[in-house]
C-alpha cells in the first residue's frame, strides 16, 4: 500500500507560480501512475493532471494546459505539479492520488484511483 503526501501549497498572488510535490510513505510512488485533482469550496473534485509510472503519457485538464506541468523524479520518489500564471479560479485543495487499474481509460476519473493524500491548500489572491 502507498500513502501519498502532498506539500507546497500556500497563499500566492495571481500571475505567480507555485510547485506542489507528492511523495509517499509505504511503498515507492515510482510504481504507480499518479494524478493530481483539486476541489474548490462547494464544487466537486476535478481532474488536473496525470502522469504514467514511466514518466510519459501525460494528461492535463484543458483549464490548466499551457500553465501547469506535471513531472516525476524517480530518484526522489516525487511527482511535482508546477503551476504557472496562477488565477484566482485555481484556488482549491489539491490532492495527489496513486494507483489506477486502467490509466489510459480512467486517468481523469477520481473514483478510479485507490490511494489519496490529505490535500494541500492553494489560495490565489487577485
Amino acid at each position: 500500500q502507498v500513502q501519498p503526501v502532498e506539500s507546497g501549497g500556500g497563499l500566492v498572488q495571481a500571475g505567480t507560480s507555485l510547485t506542489l510535490s507528492c511523495t509517499a510513505s509505504g511503498r515507492t510512488l515510482n510504481l504507480y501512475p499518479v494524478g493530481w485533482f483539486r476541489q474548490a469550496p462547494g464544487k466537486e473534485r476535478e481532474f488536473v493532471a496525470a502522469i504514467h509510472w514511466n514518466g510519459g503519457s501525460i494528461f492535463l485538464a484543458d483549464s490548466v494546459k499551457g500553465r501547469f506541468t506535471i513531472s516525476r523524479d524517480s530518484a526522489k520518489n516525487t511527482v511535482s505539479l508546477q503551476m504557472n500564471s496562477l488565477k484566482p479560479e485555481d484556488t482549491a485543495v489539491y490532492y495527489c492520488a496513486a494507483n489506477i487499474r486502467n490509466y489510459y481509460r480512467d486517468y481523469a476519473e477520481r473514483t478510479a484511483y485507490n490511494y489519496w493524500g490529505q490535500g494541500t491548500q492553494v489560495t490565489v489572491s487577485s
